[in-house]
């Protein structure tokens, strides 16, 4: 395959990976925000801190406001991580890699971009947020559903496969890190209504408050959400989940290509360093430090993945 075919695959696929983590992100804040109107500034502030553009937001925005924050994550057509920037971005990539995809997924994404261009044309009333944010997450899960019902389990399909679970792990990773602190236990808040949403809210940012609930019941505790977040291989959107998942697809380019590549090495050592860790550890290093660790090294194996396959050449 040539290498711009696999960097568009996987670059199509961490932009749809990106438009949905993002919409989660923002519900979750629209139910704290709408229920305990005290915090909201430090909430949507929270937000866009997790997505990494505080900067990008100041320089159009003055406060964090709800409007100021889903006009800039999900309709701001001048910033390139706004939700319809993002799936723009997605679309011009299968357009690029349109002969390497089914007519299914090509379809699917096409039709994704399109009701996004309608659902996001304009400024968004809290009134029609949750729809909106509704839309977003089930045009990613078509385009998604398509891939897996109709593509060939080949280099092509890794290579998609791939670009999700990087963008998934970084998603987590800095989900967590950001909120984490937000949600450690305050004299003020233990037991009221805000700690319960609190806590809630960073489950639902990465759809596992139903099988959080299913492992370990309603109660939630700071150190065992940070460990089903990070260690659990049943949670699809878990740390070691994705690990687990590129290693997987990056063990199948190695075979297909009859060669072990630097990123396929680099992801055995990094898989390895974490299956001798447990929570304990993680907090005993830092839980901070260890979440900067994640998403530095996540960074760099995004990287080596582009510099093996010659994404740009």
């Amino acid at each position: 395959m040539l290498g711009k075919t696999a960097g568009g695959l996987y670059w199509m696929f961490r932009y749809l990976e990106r438009t949905e983590n993002t919409a989660r992100l923002v519900d979750a804040g629209f139910r704290i925000a709408l229920t305990h109107s005290r915090v909201a500034a430090d909430e949507w502030k929270s937000i866009v801190s997790t997505t990494g553009e505080n900067a990008a937001f100041q320089e159009r925005h003055g406060s964090y406001t709800s409007e100021n924050v889903v006009d800039f994550l999900l309709c701001d057509t001048s910033h390139p991580y706004s939700v319809i920037s993002m799936i723009e971005a997605a679309r011009m990539n299968a357009r690029l890699v349109r002969t390497a995809l089914t007519r299914e997924v090509w379809e699917a994404t096409n039709e994704c971009c399109m009701t996004l261009r309608t659902a996001l044309a304009g400024q968004i009333a809290d009134r029609d947020l949750p729809g909106a944010l509704q839309t977003i997450r089930q045009q990613s899960a078509l385009v998604r559903g398509a891939l897996h019902g109709t593509m060939l389990r080949n280099d092509i399909f890794n290579f998609a496969r791939i670009g999700t679970f990087i963008e998934r792990a970084e998603s987590t990773a800095r989900i967590l890190d950001v909120k984490y602190y937000v949600l450690l236990p305050s004299v003020s808040h233990v037991g009221s209504s805000l700690d319960n949403v609190q806590w809630e809210t960073i489950l639902r940012s990465v759809s596992a408050a139903t099988a959080y609930r299913q492992v370990h019941g309603s109660d939630p505790r700071a150190r065992t959400i940070a460990d089903f977040l990070i260690f659990d291989q049943r949670l699809p959107r878990s740390l070691a989940f994705c690990r687990a998942r590129i290693a997987g697809n990056l063990a199948y380019l190695a075979a297909d290509y009859r060669t072990d590549s630097d990123s396929y090495a680099f992801t055995k050592e990094l898989n390895t360093r974490m299956d001798g860790l447990r929570i304990d550890g993680v907090f005993d290093h830092g839980l901070h430090e260890f979440l900067q660790d994640f998403i530095r090294d996540n960074n760099v194996l995004g990287a080596k993945i582009e510099e093996d396959y010659r994404f740009n050449g």
